[in-house]
């Protein structure tokens, strides 16, 4: 019995079985190995002070869901349209929401514009952030506000752009709602601004949400990458939760907080709602229709007396994911750059990869560059490896001769294996020890590469003008092909014709995959592939050599 192989073989079974297991929990289907775990709060049900299910709330407790008609008619609404340097979008009246939104700056130096509508409201799409008051009869999303008079476009030497809409007065409360665009930022400044323009003392709360379906976003083939709402706080870091874990009402996350923030993470882009720090809020997570479900978070606001206001400051981030802008806007918001279980290794080889491209200025080269050191990093292991399946090749017709004068009793077969190895000084868990330590590395290069926006519109050479995008003339998988059967054909044959065909077979049906893949990603397997076919070439020729030698 080749116990090398067999090591190989649960590994690779282990890993499939393990990556099947992943892709079901992301997709909200029940693990095989990990229970769902028993949660004491959960955000979706009612709690003290935090908006329950619209069923079991009153009206004034909880946000009005998406589309609800006021109970009185009014004005007709409009969508007021703007533009700066790096948005495009309207604003719509009803609410003074954000109705829509279109990233319009460039991608990077080389590349072309995002063009990536995120915030959007269409007969099959919505995608909304939104505020109002609860607690009363108050200004809600669902009022009509009127347009305050000022410019709707970020002009060359403005540094930021103000809209201001105010709400009709109900319930003895006038909002006032205003935008703040900054030039090469991306995120808005929101202010509400509350008057108490009638006669008795009010205590509204302020909610800020962002609502959308379950519409996927474009990805990649064979890859899945999370869509869905997420939560930060100091106290419990960063929780992302499924759609389908909202249906199921499965929401294990914080309820209440006075820091952190509330998000939407899609593939490359995000949206969060960021409230002030060190205010008491409640966070509540629900589906609201058939097919929209919201994250919020409700702020309870002081008492304001007759004549009297106050000012309710927050944040919405709303762009790509690039990690170091993230660092910079909110403590923990660089999580929604979601590297999953390898991130503590995936973020230092982004800084590396990074670092890299500074220097070199293109992400394909950077891409190649790190694949090349991460290889010699990884030499002597690998050396260590090619060695030991070099010899294995060397004694495989042994082996098999062994095979066949034992194959009536396995116990002496495999102690005339185990006597061969050892005159051999040949270890058969050699070849694939020091290729498991190195597996963890590469998995995280690939999910750093998957996450990245920065790839996004990125060109490399010739025909490749896009790294996140697939291979338009299939080059760089044709590539990845022939590397995996020239490994194939360096290692030893498997004694077994079924094993043998397998591993012939395996090749090519990767290869499908890879035709779908981002080119950035089939370009870091082709260079690492050509790199191990060197290294395993090289090493098996000196052994060769140095056996000539003592000859």
């Amino acid at each position: 019995m080749d116990i090398k192989r067999t090591i190989l073989w649960a590994i690779f079974f282990v890993s499939a079985v393990m990556l099947f297991d992943n892709w079901q929990r992301d997709h909200g289907r029940p693990s095989m190995f990990f229970p769902n775990p028993t949660h004491t709060q959960t955000a979706t049900g009612p709690a003290s002070g935090t908006p329950g299910s619209e069923a079991s709330a009153t009206p004034a407790a909880t946000p009005p869901v998406a589309g609800t008609a006021p109970a009185q008619p009014q004005a007709q609404a409009q969508l007021i349209h703007f533009s700066t340097d790096v948005y495009d979008g309207e604003i719509d009246t009803r609410g003074g929401t954000l109705e829509k939104l279109v990233l319009t700056k460039n991608a990077n130096a080389n590349g072309a514009p995002f063009n990536v509508t995120l915030f959007d409201h269409t007969a099959s799409h919505t995608y909304l952030a939104r505020t109002g008051l609860i607690g009363g009869d108050f200004p809600n999303h669902n009022d009509i506000f009127t347009p305050v008079p000022g410019p709707l476009t970020l002009s060359p030497d403005q540094k930021t752009l103000t809209v201001s809409l105010e709400s009709p007065v109900k319930g003895g409360v006038k909002v006032v709602k205003t935008y703040t665009f900054t030039r090469d930022s991306y995120v808005i400044g929101v202010d509400t601004k509350i008057e108490n323009v009638g006669a008795v003392k009010v205590k509204p709360s302020l909610y800020m949400e962002i609502v959308r379906d379950s519409q996927a976003v474009e990805t990649p083939r064979f890859s899945h990458t999370f869509l869905g709402p997420a939560v930060y706080t100091n106290e419990h870091h960063f929780q992302k939760i499924t759609f389908s874990d909202i249906d199921k009402n499965k929401v294990d996350v914080a309820t209440s907080a006075n820091n952190g923030w509330i998000a939407m993470i899609q593939h490359y882009f995000a949206t969060a709602w960021i409230p002030q720090q060190d205010a008491p809020r409640n966070i509540y997570i629900e589906k609201v229709d058939p097919t929209l479900y919201r994250i919020g978070v409700q702020q309870p606001l002081p008492a304001i007396e007759p004549g009297k206001s106050t000012d309710v400051s927050a944040r919405l981030f709303a762009g790509p994911e690039e990690e170091r802008v993230l660092e910079g806007v909110a403590p923990g918001l660089e999580l929604v750059k979601d590297y999953g279980y390898v991130t503590i290794i995936a973020k230092p080889l982004f800084w590396l990869l990074e670092k890299i491209h500074g220097v070199v200025g293109n992400w394909g080269w950077a891409i190649v560059l790190l694949t090349v050191l991460i290889k010699t990093v990884f030499f002597p292991l690998s050396a260590a490896s090619y060695k030991s399946m070099a010899r294995m090749k060397e004694i495989t017709p042994r082996m098999q001769a062994l095979r066949e004068r034992f194959k009536s009793d396995p116990q002496k077969m495999n102690a005339a294996l185990m006597e061969l190895y050892k005159t051999e000084k040949v270890n058969p868990f050699g070849g694939c020890l020091p290729i498991v330590i190195q597996i963890p590395v590469f998995i995280s290069l690939y999910w750093v590469l998957l996450s990245s926006v920065e790839m996004r519109g990125a060109p490399w050479i010739l025909w490749i003008h896009d790294l996140s995008q697939q291979d338009p003339f299939f080059i760089l998988p044709v590539l990845m092909a022939v590397s995996m059967f020239l490994q194939t054909r360096l290692n030893p044959t498997p004694p077994d014709p079924v094993q043998a065909k397998m591993m012939m077979f395996m090749p090519i049906a990767f290869s499908v995959m890879f035709f779908f893949f981002p080119a950035g990603l089939v370009l870091y397997y082709v260079v690492n592939n050509v790199l191990s076919i060197t290294q395993q070439y090289y090493i098996t020729r000196v052994m060769g050599a140095d056996k000539k030698k003592a000859a």
